[in-house]
């Protein structure tokens, strides 16, 4: 059971890991780090205070097609090479039988997930950059 779960760790972790460095690249690049530096912050008050938070945001973005990814087609994927029994191969198997209950059941189940997925993402915005808020209807803040 480990050679699964680490299969499907590493595919999802390149992906992640690559979105990570190309975004600090980016954000470490910019004109903002230039004049932390040159007001005299140090290296780690760059990093933790400005570039980390801005950073974040195109990572988070990410996150749910990837976490989707990861679940579906990395589950059908991984449950058809090693012969498992889950929901990756219930869904595959029932498309090649025409089952259309089971499909929209599978189908369903996976765009809940990322629909969840989704809304964490949301609301983990807030957290992360504070100037991104929620408003409501009337252009008025929700607190």
């Amino acid at each position: 059971m480990t050679l699964p779960i680490i299969c499907s760790v590493i595919s999802s972790f390149a992906v992640m890991t690559m979105l990570t460095k190309n975004s600090f690249i980016e954000e470490i690049n910019k004109q903002y780090v230039l004049t932390a530096r040159s007001k005299g912050l140090t290296e780690n008050e760059i990093l933790y205070k400005h570039v980390f938070k801005n950073a974040l945001i195109p990572i988070l973005t990410g996150f749910p097609a990837q976490f989707i990814s990861a679940f579906f087609t990395g589950s059908i994927l991984i449950e058809t090479i090693f012969s498992l029994d889950g929901i990756g191969l219930l869904s595959y198997e029932s498309i090649l039988h025409r089952d259309y209950p089971v499909v929209l059941g599978t189908l369903f189940l996976f765009t809940l997930l990322g629909l969840i997925a989704k809304l964490l993402t949301d609301i983990s915005y807030a957290f992360v950059d504070p100037r991104i808020g929620f408003t409501s209807v009337e252009g008025k803040r929700n607190d």
